[in-house]
């Protein structure tokens, strides 16, 4: 009883918050009081409770360290006419009328080498943002196609976190899942693709488009400008670790800064924290953005809700929810089961690190067989965790590029990977089924066997 209670308390709260259009923090530290008092009425000490909170928040070590990385190489290419060098010359060279779809293929481009959506959102997305405003295109779109590529090689990538996650989790081989998770995604992805063929966005506006002019008028545009974004390139084909990628990409930007765009450091050093703020109204409303502190409501989100795990890990709060799920995966599937629980555990937790980890805790025992396991979760928990509004895993992206929450509708691929997927178990699920009836056998009652 006393879990249900914590539980749905948190619900309220979250609910409470999206309909207030409160800042979900608020709703995650309401939730961490829950399960705090929720583990101290079942006799855990407060030294107990803090020591679990902080189990959790050691995992995020990484994440942090990449969101001041995010934070600090969004302002820094802005500065150093990077960002102005590759708009001023794709605005020239790429089809309007296209740019959605181009979006798209160069984030999944960019996501498989590096392996990270943020990383991803903070290097091609914001690139590719601001040359569809520059068009006219509306962020809506653009922010969909940025969303879902991004996310593309975050799931597929031999780079990405999220994929060694599974493997470890599941004690599979990441090369293995990999070859399983593009032929689950061929058809997603060519229907993504097509989508973002009709979509196209908004009409480009010629006058959007010579504002690009601004860039020449207020930035040194030579060809080393690039530099920054072309070491992203190259060294995330040489499989570089993405920080150190980043932080090579800051370095040389950070001269450029210095040396191309005659920025003194006294001027330099406080964008880093604070975003790039250009004086020209025409110019700020193109370029303005990015610092350590446009990373600090998301690094407060992941704070709190990693403290969560800890909790959930060592007071059991969460058993219910697990038989709940083993009695569904014999109603909609073990695949079904799994996409239901993710949605859930996407929800509650807020970020994708956490919710696979849940997901895994919770559907390990529905289905045994290690590889479906690791392409289930592929398919399910890493690409539904970005489609929660209040979650970091999209709204970290979103708000790195400036685009509006409602990009999630349009982030095509991840809706289309899960729900293909379920289709197809289901096909499968009822030939199996007919196949057995046919031969005047009784269904067996066990999941594993109806595959």
């Amino acid at each position: 009883m006393a879990e249900r209670i914590a539980l749905s308390l948190f619900l309220l709260g979250l609910v409470a918050c999206i309909l207030g259009g409160f800042q979900i923090l608020y709703a995650l530290a309401f939730g961490l009081v829950c399960f705090v008092v929720y583990g101290l009425l079942k006799k855990h000490t407060p030294r107990q409770m803090i020591v679990m909170m902080l189990d959790g928040i050691r995992g995020a070590k990484n994440i942090l360290i990449i969101f001041l990385l995010i934070g600090i190489l969004t302002s820094v290419w802005r500065s150093s006419g990077t960002i102005p060098y590759l708009i001023y010359h794709a605005v020239q060279v790429l089809n309007p009328g296209f740019f959605v779809l181009y979006t798209f293929l160069l984030c999944c481009m960019m996501s498989f080498l590096m392996g990270t959506s943020f990383g991803t959102a903070a290097t091609m997305g914001v690139v590719c943002m601001m040359i569809s405003r520059s068009l006219g295109i509306d962020p809506v779109f653009a922010g969909g196609a940025i969303l879902a590529g991004s996310y593309f090689g975050d799931r597929c990538s031999p780079m990405s976190s999220s994929a060694l996650l599974v493997s470890e989790l599941t004690d599979t081989n990441i090369y293995d899942n990999i070859r399983r998770m593009l032929k689950t995604a061929a058809v997603p992805f060519a229907l993504s693709c097509l989508l973002y063929l009709m979509a196209r966005g908004a009409s480009p506006q010629t006058g959007a488009v010579a504002s690009l002019d601004l860039f020449r008028e207020h930035f040194n545009l030579p060809f080393v400008v690039a530099l920054p974004a072309l070491l992203i390139i190259l060294l995330s084909l040489f499989r570089v670790p993405v920080k150190r990628t980043m932080l090579l990409s800051i370095l040389a930007a950070g001269v450029i800064c210095l040396t191309v765009q005659k920025i003194p450091l006294a001027q330099l050093l406080p964008s880093l924290l604070l975003g790039y703020e250009s004086p020209n109204a025409e110019l700020a409303a193109l370029l303005n953005g990015g610092g350590i502190l446009s990373m600090a409501r998301v690094a407060g989100i992941i704070l709190i809700s990693t403290s969560y795990f800890g909790i959930f890990k060592q007071t059991q709060l969460l058993t219910e929810v697990h038989r709940l799920v083993e009695a569904s995966a014999s109603k909609i599937t073990p695949f079904g089961s799994v996409l239901f629980t993710s949605v859930v555990m996407s929800a509650i937790s807020c970020n994708q690190t956490l919710a696979t980890m849940l997901t895994f805790q919770m559907c390990d025992s529905i289905l045994p067989d290690r590889k479906k396991l690791a392409i289930a979760l592929e398919d399910t928990v890493i690409v539904v965790a970005p489609l929660i509004p209040w979650s970091i895993a999209g709204g970290m992206p979103l708000t790195t590029v400036g685009a509006p929450t409602a990009s999630i509708w349009f982030a095509f691929y991840l809706f289309l990977l899960p729900v293909f997927s379920f289709g197809a178990e289901l096909l499968l699920n009822g030939k199996n089924k007919r196949a057995t009836a046919e031969k005047g056998m009784k269904p067996s009652h066990n999941p594993e066997e109806n595959k």
